[in-house]
């Protein structure tokens, strides 16, 4: 399985398209802090991470889980305690509250993956609810309804208190996950992934252990939530029991499903949408961001069937169609063997 999840494998064909898109993404996430406020560049991206961690588990292994806000709000309080505690320059906090939520994510994991549809996304979220029980319970902590608050940002010994300054020391913890993500889609086991997600029973028939397949993806998601989420808890200076709440999840699921099901790039663009949505409508004094965001949802689901990102694929097919169709008939015709046949 690990000889899987580190071979490489792409269709040459692909690769300029795929180095375009990565050449823009790149620019555009260097460029961010400079076109709109700092904090929200940072909560774009680490949102980002979270939504594409969250499609490694739906889009690509078929699993929606409404409990991932556990791993987001665990790694977020662990990574909080140990830059408090610790003194530790905050990416080692980041990788702490990522190993803590893929710890979690073993026992809840092996639990889960045992059961499909409805039923997984009912148990991951009454072990998110659990979470979030502890985390309220467990005041002399977690700070309960005050949350966690005064979490320095530290790296060795600088302080990078400057929004800006801290978006340029973060923004490779992000990329790095991104990249991972990237490398597991693509690699012989998110094929095995996709498979178990298209027809788990031929899967399991042709020998491929299904539940620990699920289970790795389901850690993998989990470790990379938990990323994201230590990320944010440093970004914003606290963690509170909104973090771990089963909204959080929900909102996650929501940007997945706005970019495009299955699409790690769909995943970044349903984010950079919602949260700049929200901040527009807060900073406008608007109170019902809720309506208004469950109401974009609610179009893009009917007039866009597979998201944003899915939409624009299928108009840059379409647009391609002709000119490849053109091409095929101005292209010269190779001539037709023949055979000649000799009289004996």
């Amino acid at each position: 399985m690990i000889r899987l999840l580190l071979h490489h494998t792409e269709p040459a064909g692909r690769r300029p398209l795929r180095w375009l898109l990565l050449a823009v993404g790149l620019t555009t996430a260097l460029a961010l802090p400079w076109l709109i406020y700092p904090p929200v560049a940072m909560d774009i991206v680490t949102w980002a991470l979270f939504a594409a961690a969250v499609d490694l588990l739906l889009g690509y292994t078929g699993l929606l889980s409404f409990g991932h806000a556990a791993f987001w709000g665990s790694a977020a309080y662990a990574s909080g305690l140990i830059a408090i505690h610790s003194g530790l320059p905050f990416p080692v906090a980041v990788l702490g509250g990522a190993a803590l939520a893929a710890a979690l994510a073993v026992p809840i994991g092996y639990l889960c993956v045992r059961s499909t549809g409805i039923y997984f996304a009912m148990v991951t979220l009454a072990f998110a609810q659990m979470i979030y029980f502890v985390a309220n319970q467990w005041r002399d902590v977690t700070g309960g309804e005050n949350g966690l608050q005064g979490i320095p940002r530290e790296l060795f010994g600088a302080d990078l208190g400057d929004p800006f300054v801290f978006y340029y020391a973060g923004l490779p913890i992000v990329l790095f996950g991104l990249l991972c993500l990237w490398r597991i889609v693509h690699s012989p086991f998110g094929h095995v992934l996709v498979a178990i997600r298209d027809n788990p029973a031929r899967a399991r028939a042709i020998g491929y252990p299904v539940d620990r397949y699920k289970l790795l993806a389901f850690v993998l998601s989990a470790a990379l939530s938990g990323l994201a989420g230590g990320l944010f808890a440093i970004s914003h200076g606290f963690a509170s029991l909104q973090e771990v709440y089963w909204t959080t999840s929900g909102k996650a699921v929501m940007m997945v499903v706005l970019g495009g099901i299955g699409t790690l790039w769909g995943s970044t663009l349903g984010a950079a949408l919602v949260v700049l949505l929200e901040d527009y409508l807060s900073t406008s004094g608007f109170n019902g961001i809720g309506l208004i965001t469950g109401t974009v949802f609610v179009l893009v689901v009917l007039l866009f069937r597979q998201g944003l990102w899915g939409a624009a694929r299928q108009l840059g097919a379409a647009l391609s169609r002709p000119r490849r169709r053109a091409e095929a008939e101005e292209a010269p015709a190779e001539p037709v063997p023949t055979t000649s046949s000799t009289s004996r």
